[in-house]
């Protein structure tokens, strides 16, 4: 899980975003070289994935916009007409681009300042972590306890709670897993049971941690409960509606998440 790089010699890219002037973007920046290059809005318009008609909506708006006009178009003649960059145009997208290649510079070397902060990276790794599981819990971890065919491993949360996780011997070869690495446990909402936290019920499950309900919300069917944990995670479960209503839940209640080792889908963290 790690933030994308353009080639070997560019930083990780933490941080992006696109060069905008006023009433000039890359699209219509691309769209003006396009033209310049072919000399046919037609062609101009295939090439950056345009239709006919939004190019020339484009070039409207540039020319209206602008003190001067950028593009030029003739109708007819003896050589069927054309399209071409004034000199105010040309000189326009010539700024765009030097302006451009400065903006990735100055991004780049933010990038690189951003690398070499190590509390930095890790907080970063975190945030760019998508999936389709609701829940993602972050931790460190503690044990791992290999057998004949799984292998289990312990990871902290950053309140101290531990979470147990199964895995296939095979799997944690692949992940060269080692005591103390950042790990990311991904968890399905609909593969956690609420419990209200009275303390004498046992469950063969061997996850369970406590917190207080942060909200619920629900629809005609189901019921999405919020935990909140002692580290400032939030667990999400799903319930049927018929289950939140019996229980009573109501924001600051104390119950406890409960899943099977088996649940969580463990993921390492690498720079």
């Amino acid at each position: 899980m790690t933030a994308h790089s353009n080639d070997n010699n560019s930083p990780v890219c933490w941080v992006d975003g696109e060069l905008r002037l006023v009433g000039l973007d890359k699209r219509m920046a691309g769209l003006l070289k396009a033209i310049d290059q072919s000399g046919s809005i037609n062609q101009a318009a295939r090439q950056v994935g345009l239709s006919y008609k939004g190019a020339w909506q484009i070039i409207e708006k540039a020319n209206n916009g602008a003190p001067k006009t950028l593009v030029c178009t003739s109708i007819g003649g003896s050589k069927g007409g054309g399209t071409c960059l004034t000199e105010a145009g040309r000189s326009l997208l010539a700024l765009f681009t030097r302006l451009e290649q400065q903006h990735r510079q100055f991004l780049d070397q933010l990038n690189r300042s951003l690398t070499r902060d190590p509390d930095t990276v890790l907080l970063l790794q975190r945030l760019v972590v998508k999936t389709s599981a609701c829940n993602q819990l972050f931790g460190n971890i503690t044990a791992i306890q290999g057998g004949a065919v799984n292998a289990e491993v312990r990871v902290r949360l950053k309140a101290g709670e531990t979470i147990m996780t199964c895995m296939a011997q095979a799997s944690l070869s692949e992940l060269e897993l080692k005591i103390g690495a950042d790990a990311v446990l991904l968890i399905n909402s609909d593969d956690i049971m609420v419990v209200t936290d009275s303390g004498s019920d046992r469950f063969s499950a061997r996850n369970r941690l406590s917190g207080q309900v942060l909200r619920m919300q629900q629809d005609e069917v189901n019921a999405q409960v919020i935990i909140l944990l002692a580290g400032g995670e939030t667990l999400t479960a799903s319930i049927t509606r018929q289950s939140a209503q019996a229980m009573e839940f109501i924001p600051g209640m104390t119950v406890s998440a409960i899943f099977k080792a088996s649940t969580p889908i463990l993921g390492v963290l690498s720079a």
